[in-house]
């Protein structure tokens, strides 16, 4: 077997209509498709990224939250790419999207930030 690449990421939430904010008008996903789900109650929306297919969103009625600290088992973060992360991290702020101090990654020499989304699944922007 040969993996070509990651074909997508799922995300579930507990509030739909501001997960959906927060990637399309926030972070400026792009919406491929909505659909409702009737025999699960659940939307899922595909966006994308440069017209390259990235993230499932689901909204589920029995969403549970996953352990995330201390470094607990499964995804850790989910990292995008940025090529300023200093206007990236402006933007973010002028959006009321509460940013962590920039790092510099000590093997890349890279610049790197975390935040979250409003489901707290870490998010972290790493400069190019």
């Amino acid at each position: 077997m040969k993996i070509k690449g990651i074909h997508h990421i799922a995300i579930l939430t507990d509030n739909y209509e501001k997960s959906k904010h927060f990637y399309t008008e926030i972070l400026g996903f792009g919406i491929i498709r909505e659909t409702y789900r009737e025999q699960r109650q659940s939307y899922k929306l595909d966006l994308s990224v440069n017209d390259q297919y990235l993230i499932e969103l689901f909204s589920f009625p029995d969403f549970r939250q996953r352990a995330s600290f201390p470094e607990a088992k499964g995804l850790r973060h989910l990292a995008l790419s940025v090529e300023n992360i200093e206007a990236a991290v402006e933007e973010l702020k002028s959006k009321a999207v509460s940013v962590e101090e920039i790092r510099v990654d000590e093997i890349t020499g890279k610049k790197f930030c975390f935040f979250y989304d409003p489901n707290d699944q870490p998010l972290e922007l790493y400069e190019l």
